[in-house]
């Protein structure tokens, strides 16, 4: 399928959207260091246009594409199916240095990293033979999960139902399933050549992954993703209508928090680390702004804003906290690097308390950087036309995605008798 351009997807909201997906080419496998390099070079290639992407809406589909031509996207398949199986603490990093070019771009593949590690962590064989297999040839996974209007972010109505008499054993007994729900806050569906879906087995059943096709009959994805930040991130609706599954492409998810595991705190730390590049971009454009466009205030007696002492000391509070963030970010990665090779109750619990930590920091410092840029910067600076505006309703859209108040309950509760953050997923 050939990719659309960019200047096709000014897309209004609630207009059905064309797939955005390029047939996949196999992508080489990145060690380490030159995984952070390249994030390094697309970071800064993909801040070039990222106002103007904001501005008009303009959905990355180029930016996407030169992502997985990179490689960056298969940085985490196991090395026994021939990928470079990355430590957490470098894929962090990765995702921390292209959200500092464009934090849109950043998170539309965070559902897809979260899901290769469903797949390791819950595949079979079969699924890992050939679903890593198209990770490594340039595919995309999207996600299909959160529901709009359920009591709350855990609770879903999406079903698998089995389709002719039940056989076998296993908690996918029948041989082919349908699927039907609909899901929102669909980040990278669009973009996507493997929509993962969470449903229960029937009713009641335990939540399962159902890996569909994007371009599978019943499937459709609507762009009406409508956020005051993150607007190209085409966030919007899954609909599946009677969308027919192979038992084989079935996977169960409830079983992940059967055990002490990393998954949750992995999931966590990627949005730690978009928010860590929102703060580090915010307090980039700042410096370039007052160092080229800002008029010192008279009572400073200075000729240039940057020379102002007020904005010099603005300027390394700011400094001081987004590298607190970014510090955190790192340590939370190889706290989880460290539980994945000794894993149990307390290995864990302590990796997602260092990514709670992580979480809460980078909330603030996002939110203060993005807003305190125009403290610095000056009246000018809250021109329409420069877009500085989109640093602060990227941060305080992203770091919605769950209270940052509630990881510093968990690390609260940790600090006073050493009470272990529970294991849902979510820390």
């Amino acid at each position: 399928m050939t990719a659309l351009r960019s200047t096709e997807l000014r897309t209004p909201i609630d207009e059905l959207a064309q797939p955005v997906v390029s047939d996949p080419a196999p992508v080489p496998v990145l060690g380490p260091r030159r995984a952070v390099e390249v994030a390094r070079e697309l970071g800064a290639r993909f801040a070039a246009g990222a106002a103007e992407r904001d501005r008009g809406r303009v959905l990355p589909v180029e930016q996407v594409e030169q992502l997985s031509a990179s490689g960056l996207l298969a940085v985490t398949v196991p090395k026994e199916y021939g990928g470079a199986d990355l430590p957490v603490e470098t894929l962090a990093e990765v995702v921390r240095l292209i959200a500092a070019g464009d934090p849109n771009v950043a998170q539309i593949p965070h559902s897809h990293f979260v899901y290769v590690n469903v797949l390791r962590e819950q595949g079979t064989p079969q699924q890992k033979e050939r679903l890593f297999h198209d990770v490594l040839r340039g595919a995309r996974f999207g996600n299909a999960q959160s529901e709009i209007g359920s009591k709350h972010v855990r609770d879903h109505a999406t079903t698998l139902r089995p389709i002719g008499p039940r056989v076998g054993g296993g908690s996918a007994r029948a041989a082919e399933w349908v699927l039907d729900g609909t899901k929102g806050y669909c980040t990278g569906a669009l973009f996507a050549h493997w929509i993962p879906v969470l449903a229960h087995l029937d009713d009641e059943g335990p939540l399962h992954v159902a890996w569909v096709e994007r371009t599978a009959p019943g499937v459709s994805v609507v762009d009406d993703w409508d956020g005051v930040g993150q607007r190209t991130t085409a966030s919007g609706t899954v609909r599946l209508d009677g969308v027919r599954v192979r038992s084989d492409l079935i996977t169960p998810y409830h079983l992940t928090f059967d055990r002490p595991q990393t998954f949750g705190a992995f999931a966590q730390l990627l949005h730690a680390a978009i928010d860590a590049g929102i703060a580090r971009a915010a307090l980039a454009d700042a410096a370039e702004f007052v160092t080229t466009k800002s008029r010192p205030y008279p009572d400073a007696g200075v000729d240039r804003a940057a020379d102002d002492p007020l904005v010099v000391h603005a300027f390394g509070e700011l400094e001081v906290q987004v590298r607190a963030a970014e510090a955190l970010v790192t340590e939370a990665g190889r706290r989880i690097d460290e539980a994945d090779t000794d894993l149990d109750a307390s290995t864990a619990g302590r990796a997602s308390l260092a990514v709670a930590a992580a979480r809460a920091a980078t909330t603030a410092a996002s939110v203060e950087a993005g807003s305190r840029l125009f403290e610095v910067c000056g009246t000018r600076s809250a021109l329409a036309s420069l877009v500085l505006d989109r640093h602060w309703r990227n941060a305080r859209t992203h770091t919605l995605h769950d209270p940052a108040a509630w990881k510093i309950q968990h690390l609260g509760r940790y600090a006073i008798d050493g009470t272990l953050p529970p294991r849902h997923g979510q820390l």
